[in-house]
């Protein structure tokens, strides 16, 4: 839901960026690049060190690349196969260096067992929500939507590390934990949507 309506409001933005960029001669796949580091560098440095306001600001303005590419992508013509497996795997990136950098912090720094369960299952559920998807698309099936998109779980992990950075207390378990039921359950909703694709080609191919 958030990836329809906070893109649209945020392309007004982005796209003059996108084709100022463009213009300068960039590429959407180097920003692409670029913004995946930024964005796993910060994480991987500021999390683990228990700076978790600063980190999530930081992490938080690195995330707009991902934006800042499609509108240069979309202004320039440059819109690629390629281009999309490369911004599908940066992606996936920067999903394992965030939770896999606060499972540390949580686990090697503050010794939080259960919080760092909380994140290490936040970690894999975000891994196999998108492999679902690609995996269904490969298929020619459909794998849409769901409780929880990479933009609904980058709010809600966020919110908590930000303000747990501020020193409000419970909010970064209840947001790891809310995160935990979103994940599972968009898995769900997933492979029910895959399953619903499977069956609806399958009645097709009885009718000319």
């Amino acid at each position: 839901m958030l990836n329809i309506f906070a893109r649209a409001s945020l392309s007004r933005l982005t796209n003059p960026i996108g084709a100022g960029l463009v213009r300068l001669g960039l590429s959407p796949n180097a920003v692409t690049v670029v913004g995946t580091t930024l964005s796993a560098t910060a994480a991987l440095w500021f999390f683990p060190r228990g700076e978790l306001f600063v980190g999530t600001v930081v992490v938080a303005v690195f995330l707009l690349f991902d934006i800042v590419d499609g509108a240069m992508a979309r202004a320039g013509g440059r819109a690629s196969r390629f281009g999309g497996v490369l911004d599908a795997s940066c992606d996936r990136l920067v999903d394992g260096a965030l939770f896999g950098a606060l499972v540390w912090w949580a686990l090697v720094v503050e010794v939080d067992r259960l919080r760092g369960l909380g994140l290490l299952i936040c970690l894999v559920t975000a891994q196999v929500i998108s492999y679902v998807k690609a995996r269904a698309e490969a298929n020619g099936l459909r794998a849409d939507g769901g409780l929880a998109e990479r933009a609904e779980r980058f709010l809600v992990i966020l919110v908590g590390t930000g303000l747990h950075g501020l020193g409000v207390p419970y909010v970064l378990d209840v947001a790891v934990w809310l995160l935990v039921v979103m994940s599972l359950i968009t898995i769900a909703q997933r492979l029910v949507a895959v399953h619903a694709s499977y069956r609806a080609g399958e009645s097709g191919e009885g009718h000319p």
